[in-house]
């Protein structure tokens, strides 16, 4: 019986995908297993996996001639677990030995839906550990009760799918909005803390998360960042007026963070976001935009959006 299924969804990542693998296999079980999507790689990152075959007992490979993007390589790769638990690690990333097995026995000790975890940030040779905002520990709650307040960094301001186990008889709410191209874990982790019935945070620091990387979505600035948009459309359907205030935040904030560092969008498509931009911050209920506050800067960026368009 598999316990834990590993979905590792990967596109062009000849240079750190062996780093990923040899990790995984020093986290290896009998009882784990590794399905591993590589989403229309055009580089040689589809030899490397071959390559693993004999070191990775449990790879499962699955291979996309044509990319379908991040959200439905998971998803594919979903459809494929048989694990009692399932968790994420993308293509460049990697982790410490003992990180599963310790993931596993978490979940197992606590008995909830999902466990959430903390990571650390590689850049270069520099390490930055990022704790999930939940400071209680080893503790079962109901997720819903950890999307607010407003004001404050909470369980749904920390996104990352690869930071948590998870069980898979979730079913659907394991499941990403196959339509986007970025920011698919925003409206994930609404509906994951708006729908399950327990969770859990634990110490366990043991992912390591390749920043700026070239060709990742948080460093290209060409149209999937329009999706932006479109995943905040899901995280505001349907939305309890409970939570109207988180969400109007976190979008401003995220707007704002975008809007920062639009020079690198071509003219035209920096045109597209901003004009999409003002048009979604129109939208919103009046009242909690005027009460929302973040920085002075970005309130200031903000405003300008509105002025000029």
């Amino acid at each position: 019986m598999i316990k834990l299924s590993v979905v590792v969804p990967v596109r062009d990542a000849e240079p750190y995908i062996s780093d990923a693998l040899t990790s995984l296999s020093r986290n290896a079980r009998r009882d784990f297993e590794f399905i591993v999507v590589d989403d229309g790689s055009a580089d040689a990152t589809g030899q490397v996996i071959e390559d693993f075959r004999g070191d990775l007992p449990g790879l499962v490979v699955l291979r996309n001639e044509t990319p379908v993007g991040l959200a439905d390589a998971r998803n594919l790769g979903l459809s494929l677990a048989s694990g009692r638990y399932v968790t994420f690690m993308d293509g460049d990333d990697w982790l410490a030995p003992g990180y599963l097995p310790g993931l596993v026995a978490a979940i197992e000790r606590l008995g909830c839906d999902f466990v959430r975890v903390d990571h650390v940030q590689a850049e270069g040779r520099r390490r930055v550990v990022h704790r999930a905002p939940l400071a209680v520990r080893e503790t079962v709650f109901k997720p819903r009760e950890h999307i607010l307040p407003a004001r404050s960094k909470t369980m749904v301001d920390y996104p990352y799918a690869w930071a948590g186990i998870y069980r898979r008889d979730l079913g659907e709410l394991l499941t990403f909005p196959g339509h986007l191209h970025t920011a698919e874990d925003r409206p994930w982790i609404w509906r994951l803390h708006r729908e399950a019935s327990s969770f859990a945070v634990v110490s366990l620091t043991g992912l390591f998360y390749r920043r700026m990387v070239s060709g990742s979505l948080t460093q290209v600035g060409d149209e999937r960042q329009l999706h932006f948009f479109d995943a905040f459309e899901l995280v505001f359907d349907d939305l309890p007026e409970e939570f109207a205030a988180k969400a109007v935040r976190q979008f401003c904030a995220l707007l704002a963070h975008h809007l920062e560092l639009r020079e690198r969008f071509s003219p035209g498509l920096r045109a597209r976001f901003e004009r999409r931009g003002a048009d979604a911050l129109r939208r919103l209920p009046q009242d909690l935009l005027a009460a929302t506050r973040l920085d002075p800067e970005r309130d200031e960026i903000l405003r300008g959006l509105l002025e000029a368009r």
